[in-house]
């Protein structure tokens, strides 16, 4: 089943594209690693998957999800100015996106956050300013707030960046784990093929107009191809 399909699509910014006929889809429980150079236009993309900004032509299509039901995750190095606020209470905000009318927090809620802070292993943290915590626990906190808000989708931007190599290997495990054992669907943007080849169930190449999807399998297959001509 496809959560999202990208039909055609054109982006960029006044006019001038990044990319264009660029056409993949999503599947419900996939994790599609987004691949590419600078300027090859994965955060324009990202925006575009986020509904921040709006293709020049094509369209994105979302199949059976709302907007409530997607989690966001940037970069570490963009985050520690937005959250002054502790562990606890960033977690729990994540609840805020299922309570359409009401501002207060039920004990399930909490319960909800408690859980999800126990299943990342950052309870002894909840006390604590998000501001003061390291990259690696600060991703660990943002990924307990998607879980507590019972995100379908978790899209990132490049998470790892800013991490050491041994705190980026757990964060891959992390989510590996989030999408087999939680069946969440993820889409990141990333740098690194290795991991790609490890984790990806399907991968997407932007590349100067060579854009490449598939299963992580058949590009890699593909790439392969193209090298050996």
């Amino acid at each position: 089943m496809n959560l999202l399909k990208c039909e055609n699509l054109k982006m960029g910014y006044d006019g001038k594209a990044v990319f264009e006929d660029l056409t993949f889809s999503v599947e419900k429980g996939s994790f599609l690693f987004v691949l590419g150079e600078n300027g090859s236009g994965k955060s324009t993309l990202i925006k575009g998957i986020l509904g921040l900004l709006h293709p020049i032509s094509g369209k994105f299509h979302w199949e059976g999800i709302s907007r409530n039901e997607i989690a966001y995750l940037s970069q570490t190095t963009e985050v520690k100015k937005e959250f002054p606020a502790s562990v606890g209470e960033i977690v729990l905000s994540g609840r805020l996106t299922s309570k359409r009318f009401s501002p207060f927090y039920s004990k399930k809620d909490r319960e909800k956050a408690k859980e999800s802070m126990k299943y990342m292993s950052v309870e002894d943290l909840e006390h604590r300013s998000f501001s003061e915590l390291s990259g690696g626990q600060q991703q660990r906190v943002l990924l307990a707030r998607a879980i507590s808000a019972s995100a379908r989708v978790l899209v990132l931007d490049e998470p790892s960046k800013g991490l050491d190599s041994k705190v980026t290997e757990e964060l891959y495990e992390l989510l590996s784990h989030m999408n087999k054992k939680h069946g969440i669907t993820i889409i990141m943007v990333s740098h690194d093929m290795a991991a790609a080849l490890k984790y990806a169930s399907h991968i997407l190449s932007l590349s100067d107009g060579r854009n490449k999807y598939g299963k992580t399998d058949e590009v890699l297959f593909s790439s392969e191809k193209e090298g050996k001509r």
